[in-house]
């Protein structure tokens, strides 16, 4: 389950269907991964081909990536069994 969010759009978004934060081309996606990620127990829940999911390193280690579109990521952590600090985020800068 999903238990906490960084990025306020996407709690927005995940708490009231909000998407007004999020670009338009982004819903569907993000909403699909949202949801594999509140049923995921586990990080490698989300090994989903299509999402590029990976582990996160150096000042990021302990968290975990699926790929939006280009440099966009959804990042997250696990605590148990869930997903904590969930975010919207460019983490290469570009």
């Amino acid at each position: 389950m999903i238990k906490s969010f960084r990025s306020r759009a996407l709690k927005r978004f995940w708490t009231k269907s909000d998407a007004s934060g999020l670009r338009h081309d982004w819903v569907r996606k993000i909403e699909r991964q949202l949801t594999l990620l509140d049923s995921a127990t586990k990080p490698e829940d989300m090994d989903v081909v299509t999402f590029g999911f990976h582990r996160l390193t150096a000042d990021q280690a302990g968290r975990y990536a699926i790929t939006v579109s280009r440099n966009w990521r959804l990042t997250f952590a696990f605590d148990g069994q869930d997903a904590v600090d969930v975010d919207l985020e460019d983490y290469h800068g570009g």
